[in-house]
C-alpha cells in the first residue's frame, strides 16, 4: 500500500520528496489512465494553493481531459485555443502567471489565477498535457516549473 508523506524543507526538497512520491507511486504500472489518476491526486492534495490539476490527452485531432482533481473542466480544448492548446502546439511548457493577460484563456474554473501546461511527448508523439492551475496570481516560480516538468516525465517514464 502507497503512504503519502507531508513535504518538509525547501521548495527544492519539498519537489523532490513529491518526485521520489511519484516513482514510488507509479512503479510497475503502466496504464495511462491509472497513472494519470494517481500523480493527480498525489501532487492536488501536496501541492498549496491550486485549485485545478490534471491530465488532457491528445485524441489525434483535439485534447480530452482526462484525471483531474478540482472542480468539472472542459471536456474538448482545440489547439489553437488556451493554454492547453498552446502547450500541445508548441510542445513546449506554458507559464502564465496571470490567466486574464493570456490571449485565448479559457477559464474553464473562474477561481484559477495562473497555470502551468506541460506537454506529454514520448517518442516524437504527443500524448497530451499535464495542466496545474492556482487561484493565485504568479503562483508558480521556476523552480515549480522544473518541479512539474520532472512529474510530466515521471509519468511519460511510466507508460510503455
Amino acid at each position: 500500500m502507497f503512504i503519502a508523506t507531508a513535504l518538509h524543507g525547501s521548495p527544492e526538497e519539498q519537489w523532490a520528496s513529491l518526485a521520489e512520491q511519484a516513482r514510488a507511486l507509479l512503479q510497475g504500472e503502466h496504464d495511462r489512465i491509472a497513472n494519470a489518476a494517481n500523480l493527480s491526486a498525489l501532487a492536488y492534495h501536496a501541492l498549496a494553493e491550486v485549485n485545478w490539476l490534471g491530465f488532457y490527452f491528445f485524441d489525434g485531432n483535439e485534447l480530452v481531459v482526462g484525471p483531474f482533481q478540482g472542480h468539472p473542466a472542459c471536456v474538448r480544448i482545440a489547439l489553437d485555443r488556451g493554454v492547453c492548446g498552446a502547450a500541445a502546439r508548441t510542445r513546449a511548457t506554458q507559464v502564465v502567471p496571470d490567466v486574464d493577460a493570456f490571449p485565448g484563456h479559457i477559464p474553464c474554473d473562474s477561481a484559477s489565477r495562473s497555470e502551468v501546461v506541460v506537454p506529454l511527448v514520448k517518442h516524437g508523439e504527443l500524448i497530451g498535457v499535464f495542466d496545474i492551475d492556482s487561484p493565485v496570481v504568479d503562483r508558480f516560480q521556476p523552480v515549480d516549473v522544473a518541479g512539474l516538468e520532472t512529474l510530466a516525465a515521471i509519468y511519460l517514464e511510466s507508460l510503455r
